[in-house]
């Protein structure tokens, strides 16, 4: 099967929404923002809900997958296999984007043997990482990514949890000019350098940031996904079941009835519909092993959104269980 290639992006004659949004406050720029979101109807042939990457416009379907755990498995054959099942699933359901990162043993190599081997493959939305104090070790580090993924370029580079960004990022901006990759992020997978995220959300030419968001952990609604918003920045959501908290802690319970009001048929799409309906998250990456996990994820891209007094509704539900 012919590997992913690296996409053309000139980002030009594209109206960006940062430049819309440039110079509104935070609240305004989030009412600014359609609520729920405008999405085609939901059928087996239907459309699935996307999300526009701000920078360029392009659409990206809200929910992506992670790889953290999941997707180091080594080289054990079958496990291999596994999860090149689940990504089948995910390339099936219309997933495009994929997340990983060096720092998850041997996930980005697993990536690789699974996207040669899986049909939907060319819909490949990749993202990775760069994580390394040096800003000297980052090219090579993110060479053998490509190497291990098997393809020219990444869609995606984000520098991991902050780890010697200045120097990585003079060097991701000469990669975007060189077409070695199209989108810039930073991440962070906990709260405690939220003000140093936060600066350099509203000071560095970046397109996309990754931050933990989840019915029961909402702090970053304080601040960082209204900056978003404001400056016109893709979000991408990790950890939005909490790892695993979320299912051990709701799963014992019956769903609420009135989630089928959003079309809602278990808990994980119950979680995820609560992230993406918000109007600044552009993608939501959970992770797993299992198919049927994957096709449970994957059914949130179908069917209306929560609305403003719904999401209330849904906290204050899973507040009193």
């Amino acid at each position: 099967m012919a590997k992913p290639k690296m996409k053309t992006d000139t980002r030009t004659g594209t109206v960006r929404r940062r430049d819309v949004l440039a110079g509104l406050g935070a609240a305004a720029a989030l009412a600014a923002l359609p609520g729920p979101f405008s999405q085609p109807a939901f059928g087996e042939s239907g459309g699935i809900l996307t999300r526009p990457m701000p920078a360029t416009g392009e659409q990206v379907p809200a929910i992506g997958m992670g790889s953290w755990i999941t997707f180091n498995v080594g080289a054990d054959p079958a496990l291999r296999d596994a999860r090149a099942q689940v990504l089948a699933a995910f390339f099936a359901r219309g997933g495009r984007m994929v997340d990983s990162s060096p720092m998850y043993g041997t996930s980005e190599e697993v990536i690789g043997y699974c996207l040669a081997r899986v049909p939907g493959a060319d819909a490949l939305f990749s993202a990775t990482k760069v994580w390394t104090w040096l800003r000297g070790d980052g090219p090579e580090q993110m060479a053998e990514s490509r190497r291990l993924w098997g393809i020219e370029g990444f869609d995606l580079m984000q520098i991991h949890n902050l780890l010697g960004w200045e120097g990585h990022l003079e060097t991701l901006l000469a990669d975007r000019e060189r077409g070695r990759l199209r989108y810039i992020g930073i991440t962070t997978s906990h709260g405690r350098r939220h003000e140093d995220f936060e600066g350099i959300m509203a000071s560095q030419p970046i397109d996309t940031v990754q931050l933990t968001y989840n019915i029961v952990d909402r702090e970053a609604e304080r601040r960082l996904l209204p900056l978003a918003a404001e400056r016109g920045l893709a979000v991408i959501v990790n950890r939005p079941f909490k790892r695993k908290a979320l299912f051990e802690a709701f799963a014992g319970h019956p769903l609420p009835t009135w989630a089928g009001e959003f079309g809602a048929e278990n808990w994980a799409q119950f979680f995820l519909k609560f992230i993406v309906s918000h109007p600044a998250v552009t993608c939501a990456i959970p992770a797993t092993s299992r198919v049927d996990h994957m096709h449970e994820n994957m059914g949130a891209l179908h069917g209306p959104l929560p609305d403003s007094a719904m999401r209330r509704r849904m906290i204050d539900h899973v507040e009193s269980l």
